[in-house]
């Protein structure tokens, strides 16, 4: 497994390959490794000859300098489990490899009323920091495919306007949510919790999949107010949002037979986020 500092190593790595007819994956991460990026490893193996997994804290998509301060980065464990994974190469830049001094950084593009909606209410200018990074990450790769998990519902949908505003010619991949055996999305910030607060993390998962097993039973409204009551009376557990939406345009559901649906909740349990969601149709 090839690991590479600069787009430049990168870009003389990938040239021959690409030349010879060669299909390049690209799996944009932050590090902090776990088996739900595996996942994503697996899968770009089924799509493609080559696969690069980038590992970047961004800064540019936290909004809080405290969230970034102390995001994980267990790096030696990371390349280990992408070299079992069967990962063709590493691209592991530094922040002046990405963002060199003195070039132009102004970043602002049209990503839909989306943006604005659920994660980007509560983190205001995030997805333009999300989709500024995956557009370098585009240009230092030039990928023909790009996988990305489904537990960031938001930011795929983000990354694929991103993509019709550049027209570039990428296809994206979702790849289902890997989950713990009690039904905990695996995320990087599950390291945060608390004995207490891991215990309490589970009603995300719950109030998911009540809302998809009792789809038929109550309507749209009382599936949201049922769900929401879940949160109730949890020490520690502050619901920021629960929501049946049209996955399309993340607008709330206004029909039960609308084509394409799914329920997005986030939650901050003791002093970590977290989020998650389930497709209902």
């Amino acid at each position: 497994m090839e690991i590479f500092k600069t787009k430049s190593a990168l870009k003389a790595f990938l040239k021959p390959l690409k030349a010879s007819g060669k299909k390049i994956a690209l799996v944009p991460t932050m590090g902090a490794l776990h088996n739900g990026h595996i996942s994503l490893i697996d899968l770009a193996k089924e799509n493609a000859d080559t696969i690069i997994c980038s590992i970047f804290v961004n800064p540019t998509q936290f909004t809080d300098p405290k969230d970034l301060e102390k995001y994980p980065r267990p790096i030696e464990h990371d390349l280990a489990m992408l070299e079992a994974a069967g990962c063709s190469g590493v691209f592991m830049p530094d922040v002046n490899e990405m963002y060199p001094q003195g070039g132009d950084e102004n970043w602002h593009i049209d990503l839909g009323n989306a943006e604005f909606l659920l994660e980007g209410a509560f983190r205001k200018g995030h997805y333009q920091g999300v989709t500024q990074i995956v557009k370098k990450l585009f240009d230092a790769v030039e990928p023909d495919v790009a996988m990305f998990g489904q537990k960031d519902f938001q930011q795929v949908l983000m990354i694929k306007n991103m993509l019709a505003y550049f027209k570039l010619p990428i296809t994206i991949i979702t790849c289902p949510i890997i989950r713990e055996e009690d039904g905990l999305a695996m995320s990087s910030r599950n390291i945060h919790l608390s004995t207490v607060d891991r215990k309490h993390s589970l009603v995300l998962s719950q109030s998911l999949q009540f809302v998809v097993d009792h789809f038929d039973n109550y309507s749209l409204k009382e599936l949201e107010d049922k769900a929401k009551s879940f949160y109730k009376n949890i020490d520690g557990v502050e619901l920021d949002y629960f929501t049946i939406a049209n996955g399309e345009t993340l607008m709330p559901a206004n029909s039960k037979e609308e084509h394409n649906l799914v329920a997005l909740v986030a939650a901050k349990v003791g002093s970590t986020r977290l989020i998650d969601n389930m497709i209902i149709k």
